[in-house]
């Protein structure tokens, strides 16, 4: 991921999740561990809105249309709420990692302009406009994982469980914390924090990777249900078939993505963002 040409030509290795929680159309193991934690109230919309994340925050998509994002979409609904500010932090190929120290491989392309690291930014912002936003959305662990994944063999790199691990300890003991705190005024958090898990684009190509993004996904719910109110987003379920049959799947994955198309990028297209942003709206329900 150190050049913009290998950018382009290897999008599976960019970010090879995209987002959801698995819920009500999972395999049931994997239902179970997702639905049984109970989601938080809510405090609803206020004036500014916050995106956090990578490169699906950011809005990426291959033909260069930069613009219609879940973000931008989810946006478009808040702002019938009465939330009038919108502003995206989100950088392409972030990591859990980067996020905390720095070095996102594409900061040149920030929407928001900011030198730090991306929490940092985030907290200072939402210091700055303590009590005016909500919500915060944030998907965030892909990029630690990806090069553990070679979707060319289909295997899995032996440190994928330390990876994982280390987006474990980077969200529940520091970027989740660091938010909730930031959006606390008088010991009273004043807004919604999102966060989004991750699909797998390769469920037909390579069906041994479903389990592995489960796993994550699991984990993702486990942190944020460790760090105090945060309400996870169901996606996944639109790229998996219940019942784990190849052909719905290949197509909700071509529906969604550009995966089937001259590209062949595992990025969301305009559908696959809009129904992204359908299902965070269904979620909070504003």
């Amino acid at each position: 991921m150190q050049r913009w040409v290998w950018f382009f030509l290897r999008p599976g290795l960019l970010c090879v999740l995209a987002l959801a929680l698995a819920v009500a159309f999972t395999p049931l193991s994997f239902r179970a561990a997702g639905s049984a934690r109970r989601q938080p109230a809510l405090v609803g919309p206020k004036a500014n809105y916050l995106a956090l994340g990578d490169s699906l925050a950011f809005g990426y998509q291959p033909d260069l249309d930069w613009v219609d994002g879940y973000t931008n979409y989810f946006f478009s609904d808040l702002a019938k709420h009465g939330t009038q500010h919108y502003d995206n932090l989100a950088c392409t190929g972030e990591s859990s990692v980067t996020m905390i120290r720095g070095g996102c491989p594409y900061a040149f392309l920030h929407k928001y302009q900011y030198s730090s690291p991306q929490l940092q930014a985030a907290v200072s912002y939402l210091h700055t406009h303590a009590g005016q936003v909500s919500p915060v959305t944030l998907d965030i662990g892909a990029n630690d994982l990806i090069p553990d994944l070679n979707t060319a063999n289909c295997t899995i790199n032996a440190k994928w469980e330390s990876d994982l691990a280390t987006v474990d300890s980077d969200l529940k003991d520091v970027i989740l914390p660091q938010l909730l705190g930031a959006m606390t005024v008088n010991g009273q958090v004043t807004g919604d924090l999102l966060l989004l898990n991750y699909y797998d684009p390769y469920q037909a190509s390579c069906p041994n990777t479903v389990s592995y993004i489960q796993t994550l996904n699991q984990h993702l719910a486990m942190d944020a249900s460790a760090s105090g109110p945060v309400t996870v987003v169901d996606i996944f379920s639109a790229f998996t078939h219940p019942t784990g049959n190849a052909t719905t799947s290949v197509s909700n994955v071509c529906l969604y993505t550009w995966m089937c198309g001259t590209f062949k990028n595992i990025h969301p297209n305009r559908a696959g963002y809009g129904m992204m942003a359908g299902a965070i709206e269904q979620t909070v329900n504003y």
